[in-house]
C-alpha cells in the first residue's frame, strides 16, 4: 500500500476510527468508516477469538466495497474472570450494551468473588481498591481485494481492574483499566500515549511495520 490510498475501517466505534485515522495519517493514508458506507449490513462477529471475528469483518466489507479493509477485534479479559469478558467484551450486559453497562456488568462479578477476599492487588491513595489482574487485546486484519491477502498483527498491554473509574476519556473499559506503570487509569492517557502502550497501538505499530514492507 502507498500514500494517498484509502483504508476502510470496519467499524462504527467513533473513538476506534479516530486512534485508526491518527495512526494512517501518518503514512498519508485516507481513513473513512463505516459512518460512511451507512447502507452495509453489519457482520455477524460469531468468531470463537479475536482474529477469527477480525478477518471475517475485514473481508466480507472488502469483498462488498472492493476496497482495502482494516477490522479489528479487541476486547478485555479479566483474570479472575477466567478470561471473560473476551469476545464479549463490546456485549458483555447484552446485545446494545453501552459503556457504561458493561462497565457496571464487570464491577459487579467482580464485587461477588472480592466481596470475602478484599482487594487482593492493594488499593491506591484515593481508596480505589484494585480488583484483578487483566489485560487488553486487539487483533487486527486487513484484507485487500486487489491482491486477496491478509494482512495481520496482534498487540496486548496488561494492567489491573479498578472499582471506579478514572478519567474521561476512551472508551470502552478504559476508565475502569489500571496501568500500574503510569499510575493512571487507560481513559487518563491522551491519545499519543495510549497509541505509544495500548493493545490497539501496539497492533497498529507492528501492522503499519508490515504494509510499509508490502
Amino acid at each position: 500500500m502507498k500514500q494517498g490510498d484509502t483504508v476502510v475501517v470496519a467499524t462504527k466505534n467513533a473513538g476506534k476510527v479516530k486512534e485508526f485515522a491518527h495512526a494512517f495519517g501518518k503514512l498519508g493514508m485516507h481513513v473513512v468508516s463505516m459512518f460512511d458506507y451507512p447502507k452495509l449490513p453489519d457482520v455477524v462477529e460469531d468468531g470463537t477469538t479475536f482474529s477469527h471475528n477480525a478477518r471475517k469483518k475485514a473481508k466480507e466489507v472488502a469483498v462488498a466495497l472492493g476496497l482495502p479493509v482494516l477490522a479489528d477485534d479487541s476486547g478485555l479479559e479479566v483474570g479472575l474472570l477466567g478470561g471473560e469478558p473476551g469476545v464479549y467484551s463490546a456485549r458483555y450486559a447484552g446485545p446494545g450494551a453501552t459503556d457504561a453497562l458493561n462497565n457496571a456488568k464487570l464491577l459487579s462479578e467482580l464485587s461477588i468473588l472480592t466481596a470475602n477476599e478484599g482487594s487482593a492487588l492493594g488499593q491506591l491513595e484515593d481508596g480505589t481498591k484494585l480488583l484483578s489482574p487483566a489485560r487488553f487485546v486487539c487483533a487486527l486484519a486487513l484484507f485487500i481485494p486487489s491482491t486477496g491477502e491478509f494482512v495481520e498483527s496482534e498487540g496486548y498491554v496488561e494492567g489491573q481492574i479498578a472499582d471506579q473509574p478514572h478519567g474521561g476519556g476512551g472508551f470502552g473499559y478504559d476508565p475502569l483499566f489500571w496501568l500500574p506503570s503510569h499510575g493512571r487509569a487507560m481513559a487518563e492517557l491522551t491519545v499519543e500515549e495510549k497509541q505509544k502502550i495500548s493493545h490497539r497501538g501496539a497492533a497498529l505499530a507492528k501492522l503499519l511495520q508490515k504494509l510499509e514492507e508490502v
